[in-house]
């Protein structure tokens, strides 16, 4: 199992893939928020409050996917560390 962890601006980023997904996990000063994708990487990214989390909201670009994220957390996008495994999220 590929994990990977960022840290920026109060926010500690988590990478993990699972059986069924890739996942990105924040947790924030706040709350927590959560970006999953499936395995093979051509699925629209999901947006959660947590890793286990029900779905908010999908979204094809990883840009928009980290915006509502960031909302998520009250941190502006730019602040969000992305480990480098993650880079790749989105179609």
């Amino acid at each position: 199992m590929t994990e990977q962890e960022a840290e920026n601006a109060g926010v500690t980023a988590r990478y993990y893939e699972t059986d069924d997904e890739r996942v990105l996990e924040f947790d924030g000063d706040r709350a927590t928020a959560a970006i999953a994708q499936n395995v093979e990487g051509y699925a629209m990214l999901k947006v959660r409050p947590s890793a286990d989390g029900d779905e908010l909201e999908r979204y094809y670009g990883f840009d928009m996917a980290l915006d509502h994220a960031a909302e998520l957390l009250g941190v502006a996008p730019h602040d969000l560390p992305v480990p480098a495994d993650a880079e790749d999220m989105g179609m």
